[in-house]
């Protein structure tokens, strides 16, 4: 399935974080991404995931969680405190973008799984959240508020961190679901397994943020 869409430079909130905005025709949901640490906008593997999900008719907005300046300091791309005011502050910057509307989904990976739900915590707009070889653990007690239906997906493979993983998925009161990638390590090189990854996303986000925009419209 594809779908003819436009991408357009962005500057997001009071730091003028970069970003990228894909925006297909009548899109049904707005992904926005937090990427790891020594990551960036430009992360393919993020950028395959976000073309996937606008072929779906979901519009995603990849972004640099800090400045080039911050980026720096390497404290700064651990503090999960610091990264998930930053996705707040892209879950704000919508309100006058050209997806508005839009409910709001958020799809995070390794670190940026920690910022997504920071950020979902203290967010009720958004209605659902994804993590990919996600640290969710790194979220702290901010699980436990967090109210959007959360995915995690991880890699067979992942030793650890799929144990990372379940101990975050005890703090959640949210409706979650833990999915493991048979055959996936922590960044899904293998064959077939990002690929894995994207359906299960997909699915995820169709469920919920075209739920939750018949009740906006409504």
């Amino acid at each position: 399935m594809t779908r003819d869409f436009t991408t357009a430079d962005v500057a997001i909130g009071p730091h003028r974080l970069e970003g990228s905005l894909y925006l297909p025709q009548s899109p049904q949901g707005l992904i926005i991404f937090a990427h790891g640490s020594g990551s960036s906008r430009f992360s393919p593997r993020n950028r395959y995931v976000a073309e996937r999900l606008v072929a779906q008719g979901f519009a995603c907005l990849l972004f640099d969680l800090l400045t080039a300046t911050e980026g720096e300091l390497r404290r700064n791309v651990f503090d999960i405190e610091l990264l998930g005011a930053r996705v707040g502050e892209a879950i704000a910057w919508t309100a006058e973008s050209d997806a508005a509307r839009l409910p709001i989904g958020l799809f995070g990976a390794s670190t940026g799984a920690a910022a997504a739900l920071v950020a979902a915590a203290d967010e009720p707009r958004v209605a659902a959240v994804v993590s990919r070889g996600g640290r969710p653990d790194l979220a702290g007690d901010a699980l436990r508020r967090v109210q959007a239906p959360t995915l995690l997906i991880v890699g067979g493979l992942d030793y650890g961190v799929i144990e990372l993983n379940r101990s975050a998925q005890q703090l959640l009161r949210c409706r979650n679901r833990l999915d493991i990638v048979p055959g996936a390590t922590h960044l899904f090189e293998e064959p077939g397994t990002l690929e894995s990854a994207v359906e299960r996303a997909t699915k995820w986000f169709v469920e919920n943020l075209c739920a939750s925009r018949g009740a906006v419209d409504e």
